[in-house]
């Protein structure tokens, strides 16, 4: 009986005692489970959030705070997600830029732009006439703004127009004045013709505005158009320009033939050419020797004859007696004399001639125009290394040009740059060996892991495998288990702690097996000692009789022996 309370009271210490619901729930397994998959599932969503991020455009740039703010609680009446930047811009997803645009501007947003002669339009009525004109003159300067901006490299330009006022009198009229003001993109330049292009831009738009009147100025202080220039000093910088892409064409043409035969490694040339610039035209009238008068053309003929003489000169009455035959002529050998005592004059006749004849005159005019740029003298330097020969055996050799070689590359030369001698040009061809230690300026080529792109590909590549590692160990380590844990059987409280006492008795048995043979060994010495003692009739051991009766059970319900003895240890 003291046997059986020992036992009960042993077993009811070994039992455990029964956990609350809280408990349960902390210490099952499907909590793990499910927090482990909430988590992956969490981190894959903000994994695909980040790489989903909307495209943004620029809505507006460089506006004013006021219209900043009033375009800002547009779109969150609206509803668009928007973000700054530096440089002040306004950033709306892309698919929603030309809605937002259109909605904004029924609004009347933004405000601050540039007007141009949508102010006419609101003209009311009473407007005085000074008024009229500083609207007409502020819409001119923002439609000549607008249309300056759309040029590629202008982010912002504008425009101040120095109108004069019209005057009866040539003496006090005044020519008109522009001034442009333009903010280059950021990396981007105008260049000569673009200035040009803006100068003769505002001239022709501004009547009676001559070019050289009007400034452009960058956002820098740089004054981009030309000042005037005057024709009696030195090259502009288009003439230099000029003569520096002549020299270089030449100087190519020279490599380029004399490259395939020496190489180009061991040529060197450079050329000065000197330009005349100056205009002028020349006329020239030559006229042929005399030709054969048959074979030539009349351009004018006039002819003249006259006749005097003592013949009479018909008189008297008119009638029968006037139209006598005359009389027959009787000249005396010695004339009659006058009354005067002199003798009479003997009548005399003159016949003359006269005939003028204009041929025309063979003549050639040539009217020869000198155009500006042309060549006036070419200096030719040529510097060739020595030829380089391989015999036989694959040896490298240098020799030094014969002079029949060094005369066909100087003609080759003359041939290339258009030698003229009575320009007085000069070509020259010198063979020396090179100097071949030389020093590469060129910049050493960096690695290929050393190069921002690839630094850039390895980065995105290292994210995207992290976050697949990240991704396999949470799914090979916690979800794939977890789903294994839930696709099975659901077990109940008590087989689950039948299951666990019998796995722990188990392992108790496994690991105190030789424990349990030294007790079998104890029993049975035991059980010949009590016999030994009954023979003897010595009282028994009431804790030797405990430890028998544990030991028989230990036997027959191992189970039970293996609950007992770990509510022992766990105390």
């Amino acid at each position: 009986m003291a046997d059986t309370d020992i036992l009960s009271a042993d077993s009811a210490a070994a039992v455990p005692a029964k956990p609350s619901a809280i408990s349960e729930v902390m210490n099952s397994p499907k909590l793990g489970a499910f927090v482990t998959l909430a988590a992956a599932i969490a981190l894959v969503i903000a994994a695909w959030l980040y790489n989903q991020t909307p495209d943004m455009k620029v809505l507006y740039g460089n506006l004013s705070d006021r219209d900043g703010g009033a375009i800002i609680a547009a779109l969150q009446q609206m509803n668009v997600p928007y973000k700054f930047t530096e440089g002040g811009a306004i950033l709306v997803p892309s698919a929603r830029v030309h809605e937002a645009r259109l909605q904004l501007a029924a609004q009347g947003l933004p405000k601050g732009g540039t007007v141009g002669f949508e102010l006419m339009e609101t003209q009311k009525l009473g407007t005085s006439q000074f008024q009229e004109q500083v609207n007409y003159q502020r819409g001119l300067e923002g439609e000549l703004a607008r249309t300056i901006q759309a040029l590629a490299a202008v982010e912002t330009a504008r425009v101040h127009l120095g109108l004069s006022k019209p005057s009866v009198f040539l003496k006090d009229q005044e020519k008109p004045t522009a001034s442009v003001m333009v903010t280059l993109r950021a990396g981007r330049t105008l260049d000569r013709g673009q200035v040009s292009a803006i100068v003769h831009l505002v001239s022709n738009s501004v009547p009676d505005l001559p070019p050289k009147n009007v400034s452009v100025v960058d956002q820098s202080g740089s004054l981009l158009s030309d000042p005037p220039r005057d024709e009696n000093n030195s090259l502009d910088e288009s003439q230099l320009k000029y003569i520096r892409d002549v020299e270089q064409g030449m100087t190519r043409r020279v490599e380029n033939i004399l490259g395939p035969v020496l190489g180009m490694d061991n040529i060197r040339a450079q050329v000065s050419a000197e330009l005349d610039f100056s205009r002028g035209e020349k006329a020239d009238e030559v006229y042929k020797p005399n030709q054969d008068p048959a074979a030539a053309a009349v351009r004018s003929h006039q002819s003249t004859e006259s006749h005097a003489g003592d013949v009479p000169k018909d008189a008297g009455v008119p009638g029968a007696l006037t139209n006598q035959p005359p009389a027959d002529a009787k000249a005396p050998i010695n004339g009659a004399k006058t009354a005067a005592g002199t003798p009479a004059a003997v009548p005399q006749s003159t016949d003359s001639k006269e005939a003028t004849t204009n041929y025309e005159v063979d003549k050639s005019i040539v009217y020869t125009q000198r155009p500006a740029g042309s060549v006036k003298r070419l200096t030719v330097a040529v510097v060739v290394n020595n030829k380089h020969e391989v015999d036989a055996k694959g040896k490298v050799t240098t020799r030094p040009l014969t002079p029949a070689e060094l005369t066909q590359m100087t003609d080759l030369v003359q041939n290339a740059v258009g030698y003229d001698k009575t320009r007085g040009d000069v070509v020259t061809v010198v063979n020396t060996p090179f100097n071949t230690v030389e020093k590469d300026l060129t910049p050493p080529e960096l690695p290929l892991w050393k190069q921002p792109e690839m630094i850039e590909m390895a980065k995105d590549a290292g994210r995207y495998l992290l976050l697949a590692a990240v991704v396999g160990y949470l799914w090979f380590g916690y979800i794939r288990p977890a789903f294994r844990k839930l696709s099975g059987t659901v077990e109940t409280a008590e087989e689950k702690s039948a299951k666990d006492a019998e796995k722990t008795g188990r392992e108790v048995l496994a690991g105190e097996e030789s424990e349990l043979l030294a007790l079998e060994s104890e029993r049975a010495n035991g059980v010949a000692a009590l016999s030994n003692q009954e023979a003897e009739q010595v009282p028994k051991d009431p804790l030797q009789t405990d430890l028998d009766a544990l030991k028989v059970m230990a036997k027959e319900d191992p189970k039970l022996m293996a609950t007992v003895l770990r509510g022992w240890v766990n105390g």
